[in-house]
């Protein structure tokens, strides 16, 4: 996972929004008050307002996932049979989306046409549309102790806003990615860096980079200069407030810092930092980093399993440290989160399969597999010695303990910027790299057109 991992897939998160407008809930329904009203979907009132949700869990459900049963299938077909299992009468169909840029589009279409599948797998910006229209079930009226397996900063972190703007829970966190810092402990050397003391800012690590810089003297670089790979990640982990408190314009540039991390990237560009035909390309820093190129590759944890296949020689080399927390005190993630849709004609089968497949013992298995580099999001699996055991000096392993130290204390708190927006400020940014801009006209720039398109609603 790149240092853009705070945005995910969240250019459409404004758009939905009007579309879901006026779609909440209702207490209309049949002459018996036996039904409520989601949207246009006739509900059970069970399933909404006030009450802890009870019944029988038998019946059958649909399950969809994202993306996931092609290179998954084996392990969720096991999961399914023993939620079949231990709940004799229980039938669970499992669909699968492509996960494409039509994912937020296609569930809303779904959720309005009441065909919103019982359990889905949901990114914020999905979960968050529904959230607000009232089509996902609210657990902290339904189920009060579904708080009890997660991390308690990923589950406090994952409320949002309902139609009547209140916060709840209607997501409970699943897998997660992670961050950290992997480098080439023989480059850092030769620059006078500790590869055992990783630093503790962004501006820290700038000063690593101009360390790479002078002593590679252009046979190498610290990293690839395109500054989309670290916004805003960067700004979030040195805590740069960058919305307004009611969300409805941009303020990073009232934040002096912000200057100062533009004029801290210009300076690395132009000082060798960086390869200056990195600045506009969309390469992460992953081949160039196994082809010895650049001293630090990916933060993505998965990485350094990469490094292990395809650049041999440079795994010896490389080494694994926690990416600075800086002024944030913890990192952020972006979890995929599991819901149950309140339109749910099997609501309480639907909640006690999501728990299920949530629960610590089916998060450790799944994030033990070994096609898969992700980590769990409940305490007892980050507890387990498959993550807090470190074997010899496998940077891999390595990797693994440090993700699962920093998600006991990591949050869900996403920074939400559309495509366009991130590409206006990038394209700023870029500017006063190359020296047509200084830092501080960029950064002005860049706010005034994002809170352009935010006001447009792109």
């Amino acid at each position: 996972m790149s240092a853009r991992r705070l945005t995910g897939s969240l250019t459409c998160l404004i758009t939905l929004s009007l579309a879901l407008a006026g779609c909440g809930l209702s207490g209309g329904g049949s002459s018996d008050g036996s039904e409520a009203t989601v949207g246009n979907c006739k509900v059970d009132k069970a399933n909404v307002g006030s009450g802890k949700l009870s019944g029988e869990v038998k019946g059958k459900i649909t399950f969809q996932t994202t993306n996931l049963k092609k290179d998954f299938g084996g392990f969720f077909n096991g999961v399914i049979k023993d939620f079949e299992k231990a709940n004799p009468g229980t039938s669970v169909k499992w669909i699968d989306d492509p996960g494409d840029a039509k994912f937020s589009e296609r569930n809303v279409a779904n959720a309005q046409a009441c065909e919103l599948p019982d359990v889905i797998n949901l990114n914020k910006v999905t979960a968050t549309a529904l959230t607000k229209a009232g089509y996902l079930l609210n657990l902290d009226a339904k189920d009060p102790e579904a708080s009890k397996p997660f991390v308690k900063a990923f589950w406090d972190s994952s409320a949002l806003k309902d139609p009547s703007g209140n916060d709840i829970h209607t997501v409970l966190p699943w897998y997660t990615g992670g961050i950290n810092l992997t480098y080439n402990t023989e480059m850092l050397e030769k620059a006078g860096i500790d590869p055992k003391k990783p630093p503790t800012t962004i501006f820290g690590l700038f000063e690593d980079y101009e360390k790479i810089a002078k002593s590679a003297k252009g046979k190498y670089y610290a990293t690839m200069a395109n500054p989309i790979w670290r916004l805003p990640a960067d700004w979030q982990q040195m805590d740069i407030k960058i919305y307004s408190d009611d969300g409805k314009s941009f303020v990073f540039a009232d934040d002096p810092r912000t200057t100062e991390w533009v004029a801290w990237m210009k300076r690395l560009y132009q000082g060798g930092a960086m390869p200056k035909d990195s600045l506009s390309s969309s390469d992460d820093p992953s081949t160039p980093y196994g082809n010895g190129q650049v001293a630090y590759g990916s933060t993505n944890p998965s990485f350094v399993r990469f490094v292990k296949q395809n650049s041999p020689s440079v795994y010896t080399k490389t080494g694994v440290g926690q990416y600075p927390f800086d002024k944030l005190g913890h990192t952020s993630g972006a979890p995929q989160y599991i819901s149950v849709a309140s339109t749910s004609k099997n609501a309480p089968t639907a909640l006690a399969f999501a728990k299920f497949l949530t629960n610590a013992e089916n998060q450790t298995a799944w994030c033990k597999d070994p096609n898969v580099v992700i980590f769990p999001t409940t305490a007892a699996s980050l507890d387990d010695p498959f993550f807090q055991t470190v074997a010899g000096n496998d940077p891999f392993a390595e990797a693994r303990k440090v993700v699962a130290e920093q998600l006991k204390t990591a949050t869900a708190d996403e920074v939400v910027l559309s495509d366009p927006q991130r590409n206006a400020i990038v394209a700023e940014v870029q500017l006063a790299m190359q020296g047509k801009k200084s830092p501080e006209e960029a950064v002005k720039d860049a706010q005034q057109k994002a809170n352009e398109l935010l006001t447009q609603g792109s």
